[in-house]
């Protein structure tokens, strides 16, 4: 895959892009190994909330992931089994990824804030039979063990001490820093990550190695061609999700581009004390985040000395206001960008190439192709509602973002796709000329209201509009003539009260 920066615009990039899957293809091959000859590259700087500081070059990372390979390969982990990551930002959570990749077993990653039932239901669905946790996870873990006899072993890190753990470090220090990565297919499983569905049980998304080379050409158009000389990523994305592995994590690495790890809770003038330190150049940001930073600090390069390059968003709308903000006090102009975790990074902005329209979601990233389409898989035309959709094939071509499908779901993966091979997201927009998506709600949150199908975000984007109202949400409640009614709950400026005048 490469997508020359010099191509031009929109369509000029997307007529030139081609992907270019190699048969075989390992993700920490990639990241990693690939750049570890070079002992002087770093790879992660990482901080916690006590102060504590340490940096990490890919060599570093790679003698470690060696270790603690050799382990695995000592406790029986084959190829094709699940090994589960309960870590938060920390050098060990990128070890343990490379570590697994390269023996061809599969990384199940999972939040340090599941409670025991969460816990339960994915490891034990998952089959794993090593969990590699911290000193916040092992209680909880340690509740379950009886009921996973499958869950053989358990490795701590850090301060996770007790029966039956290995303690990380004492069993590193005895292993070999020597290890042959398996020749992997890029078809072959890498992670599963367990997606929180609006119904049922969660599914865990079954994802290859190729999947990392989908997600690039997103990854570097909504970062404005990444990267760029002096680049360096951090984000508060939890590396347990989509967006820490997939949009931060492994496609930095993949490019030999640094990045840094804070393991403490997200505080908006922590971030800018980051940003600053560490000369932060690019981020991906929730929306709630940038709010919050907006709030806390209005004006930081009066603060801060910053030098941000990028920043992408995604998870819900950035709004037109943290939009100006962004660009008139960071110099940034964000991009937004759709995705799940079954077929990431598919849409977004890249403002250095096409305008990014405050509130749109993007348009098809190269390399994707993607539609809004009806129940049957139709495409349908500007300007009318249907569900986004993604295919599995772009100018003939299979799509690698394309999950390898649900684990032991069968079912759940025939349901995902409609017509000749539409992939749905369940959100709904409607696409303008210019091939923009225009998010309008979770296709189970529309309902239909006097004959007429009303997704609740078209009205809450026209309700952010008027000045008095800071966040709303809007759904729908029963009616007996017309089926269904408009219920809108705001929350208004900082000194405002109600009133039946604004209510009007």
């Amino acid at each position: 895959m490469e997508i020359n920066s010099q191509a031009g615009g929109y369509a000029a990039l997307c007529e030139n892009f081609r992907w270019q899957i190699p048969a075989k293809f390992n993700i920490a091959v990639d990241v990693c190994g690939r750049w570890a000859d070079e002992r002087s590259r770093f790879a992660l700087y990482y901080e916690d909330e006590s102060g504590f500081t340490s940096a990490h070059s890919f060599w570093d990372i790679q003698r470690e992931a060696n270790r603690l390979a050799n382990v695995l390969a000592a406790l029986g982990t084959l190829p094709g089994d699940r090994v589960a990551i309960l870590l938060p930002q920390c050098p060990e959570t990128a070890i343990a990824h490379v570590a697994i990749y390269q023996m061809g077993a599969l990384a199940v990653p999972l939040s340090h804030l599941f409670g025991p039932d969460a816990l339960e239901y994915r490891l034990g669905d998952s089959g794993a039979h090593v969990a590699i946790v911290d000193e916040t996870s092992l209680p909880r873990l340690q509740q379950l063990r009886q009921k996973l006899p499958q869950l053989r072993h358990v490795i701590g890190v850090g301060a996770a001490l007790g029966a039956g753990v290995k303690q990380w470090a004492e069993v590193l220090e005895h292993a070999s820093p020597r290890y042959a990565p398996m020749h992997t297919a890029a078809d072959d499983p890498a992670m599963i990550i367990y997606t929180s569905g609006t119904t049922g049980k969660p599914k865990g998304a079954l994802m290859a190695h190729r999947t990392l080379l989908g997600n690039l050409s997103g990854y570097v158009c909504s970062h404005d061609f990444f990267p760029q000389p002096g680049d360096m990523f951090w984000s508060p994305a939890d590396w347990a999700w989509t967006g820490g592995l997939w949009d931060v994590l492994l496609p930095t690495w993949h490019f030999g581009m640094p990045l840094l790890a804070y393991k403490g809770r997200f505080e908006p003038e922590k971030a800018f004390a980051l940003i600053e330190k560490y000369n932060i150049r690019n981020s991906f940001l929730f929306p709630t985040a940038l709010k919050m930073m907006m709030k806390a600090v209005p004006a930081p390069r009066t603060h801060y000395d910053l030098d941000l390059r990028s920043i992408m968003s995604a998870g819900e709308p950035v709004g037109e206001a943290v939009f100006r903000w962004a660009k008139e006090q960071l110099g940034v102009t964000i991009n937004e960008m759709f995705g799940q975790t079954e077929m990431n990074y598919v849409v977004g902005n890249c403002a250095s190439r096409w305008p990014a329209k405050p509130g749109a979601m993007g348009r098809a990233y190269p390399g994707h192709r993607v539609a809004v389409v009806d129940g049957q898989g139709n495409v349908l035309p500007p300007g009318e509602l249907g569900e986004v959709a993604v295919h599995r094939q772009c100018k003939g071509e299979d799509d690698p973002v394309i999950m390898l499908g649900y684990w032991q779901n069968p079912t759940a993966t025939a349901e995902k796709f409609v017509g000749d091979g539409w992939g749905l997201t369940g959100d709904l927009a409607k696409m303008d000329d210019d091939g923009d998506l225009w998010y309008q709600g979770r296709a189970d949150d529309v309902f239909n209201s006097g004959g007429y199908r009303i997704g609740p975000s078209e009205i809450e984007n026209c309700l952010l509009k008027h000045p008095a109202v800071a966040n709303c949400a809007v759904i729908g409640i029963p009616d007996s003539v017309r089926g269904t009614l408009v219920k809108a709950f705001v929350v208004l400026q900082p000194g405002l009260t109600g009133s039946p005048a604004l209510v009007e």
